[in-house]
């Protein structure tokens, strides 16, 4: 399942890229050209940087990557502020 959410997240970032150069290219008086890339674009965006983090959490909890720093349970202060 990894590798379809790793091929999704390079279909979406190259359609966030070709879309954007599309919107930012775009003839001013074509408004409606403009809006439908920038539309395209920041979907592209929002589904690859939704991969990125799944592909991410995938890779910490196989062990593939090393996991973020956290503090330990036992140095977490409970809710009254003691340690």
């Amino acid at each position: 399942m990894s590798k379809v959410i790793a091929i999704l997240n390079v279909i979406a970032w190259s359609g966030f890229w070709a879309f954007g150069y599309l919107a930012l290219s775009a003839d001013v008086g074509n408004t409606t050209q403009m809006m439908v890339a920038g539309v395209l674009a920041v979907l592209g965006a929002g589904v690859g940087l939704f991969t990125y983090l799944q592909l991410v959490r995938h890779s910490e909890a196989t062990g593939y990557a090393k996991p973020r720093n956290r503090v330990p349970e036992h140095l977490r202060k409970n809710e009254e502020g003691a340690t």
